[in-house]
């Protein structure tokens, strides 16, 4: 795509260029954000794509506004079609603060925590702990991590890092950093 900078911009692009409307369109069309289509699953990664441009602020700026404008707890509370589970699934790691963007790599991209606080029980018997700090509807960027109390540079989560159990806290922001992520050593592959 010529370069971080490059897919940056074309995801800006993406994420912005109006959808031209068609007589008779697709029901999962639907959630729009540009050309981005939140109801169509196959997308749901797209909006974790600014993490590997070390443009992770973006991220956490989509991923909150999908969270807020497209899920609530009423009856339709799911745009889309929720085929077998992927809208619900995408909110649910959305929420914790991260996303399998690539499963198969067994690294969680960094996107924004909608929760305060989770537990996730893991098979080792400890559990991994997720605390946003300073977390609010206007703290939605990401400021630093630190893993079992260690700073925490990467803008991802390694599975194997989840099955040990642990803390991981997430302290946010109403300013991106951008620093955060920007270093290639700290950004997913």
């Amino acid at each position: 795509l010529g370069g971080k900078k490059a897919m940056a911009a074309k995801l800006d692009t993406f994420f912005s260029l109006p959808m031209k409307e068609e007589k008779g369109g697709l029901a999962d069309l639907t959630g729009l954000i540009g050309q981005y289509a939140h109801g169509n699953e196959p997308g749901h990664h797209i909006a974790y794509l600014y993490a590997f441009a070390g443009q992770q602020w973006k991220t956490a700026e989509k991923v909150r506004y999908i969270m807020k404008e497209m899920y609530h707890d009423q009856p339709d509370g799911i745009i889309g079609n929720e085929d077998c589970g992927q809208m619900g699934a995408w909110n649910v790691f959305s929420s914790l603060g991260f996303y399998p963007v690539f499963p198969a790599s067994g690294k969680y991209v960094i996107g924004s925590p909608s929760v305060n606080k989770a537990v996730i029980h893991t098979g080792s018997g400890k559990p991994f702990i997720m605390e946003a700090v300073n977390n609010s509807p206007e703290n939605i960027y990401v400021q630093s991590i630190t893993l079992n109390g260690k700073d925490y540079p990467r803008i991802y989560l390694l599975h194997t890092d989840i099955m040990k159990g642990g803390v991981m806290k997430i302290v946010m922001g109403n300013k991106p950093n951008y620093n955060f992520g920007a270093l290639e050593e700290n950004q997913p592959e």
